[in-house]
């Protein structure tokens, strides 16, 4: 059933991303567990103030280099992220020359030939992870351990936008660097990844194609000193120190009754 929601109403972006999930739903490619992972990590941006904040634009910076650096990196896509953002998907795969490659944690076929459908209606010219996920990352036991042998077995850099800890963890064995976006800054996830984009991902993935267009000319030195300079622990301890500032700031004030 179509919802109508005024663009006026408070909480109008919010109800627009749960409509387009719960449309993913009954089209078959998103998850029920990915509605209560939305709902998780709904709570999280609620907490930062949803808004970009500024270690996340950092992680972002970051995340692009070395997208820009990599030989072969790869954007991993499930169904939430089908839902919410394949056009910004295709987009930054090709301003950082990325492979897109479906992986799921709940993988049918029928999951999978949809949530490619989706990415081709929106430019992809190829989409990986469909029939050629013959290959298997090592000491993963769900489903997220079959992956394409021209995808993310080979890749140097894997954009997972969503929470995934088991598999972040494997990929981070294998010595890839793994940019995770994650609302919950505490996730294994998050503290797994190589870079750390604490942010919606509604928000992150137009921000990054945003800072692919800014960076598409830097040198690679440039780009390498962005990394070199990039401390995801410190940035997981900027997001923390903002959520306890925040909250602080809210328990003095009357915005709390606005939230």
């Amino acid at each position: 059933m179509e919802v109508n929601i005024p663009p006026t109403h408070p909480r109008y972006q919010s109800l627009l991303i749960r409509e387009k999930l719960i449309k993913g739903f009954e089209e078959g490619y998103v998850a029920k567990a990915g509605l209560i992972a939305h709902g998780r990590g709904e709570c999280f941006d609620y907490l930062i103030g949803e808004t970009t904040i500024e270690p996340a634009l950092k992680a972002i910076e970051a995340a692009v280099a070395a997208l820009l650096l990599s030989n072969n990196p790869v954007i991993s896509v499930n169904g939430n992220v089908a839902a919410l953002v394949p056009e910004e998907v295709v987009k930054l795969a090709e301003l950082v020359n990325a492979k897109i490659e479906v992986n799921l944690f709940y993988r049918s076929e029928e999951r999978v030939m949809k949530i490619a459908e989706v990415l081709r209606a929106c430019g992809a010219r190829e989409v990986l992870g469909v029939s050629d996920a013959t290959a298997e990352i090592p000491e993963l036991m769900s489903e997220r351990r079959r992956v394409s042998p021209r995808g993310i077995l080979i890749a140097d850099t894997v954009l997972v936008p969503l929470e995934d800890g088991d598999r972040t963890e494997a990929l981070r064995r294998l010595g890839k660097t793994v940019i995770a976006i994650d609302l919950n800054p505490l996730s294994r996830t998050a503290r797994a990844a190589s870079i750390t984009i604490v942010d919606n991902v509604v928000r992150a993935m137009p921000k990054m194609i945003e800072y692919a267009q800014k960076l598409s000319n830097a040198s690679r030195e440039e780009l390498s000193s962005i990394l070199r300079e990039y401390d995801n622990n410190a940035i997981l301890s900027e997001v923390l120190k903002h959520i306890r500032n925040r909250l602080e700031e809210l328990s003095k004030s009357n915005l709390l009754i606005q939230c």
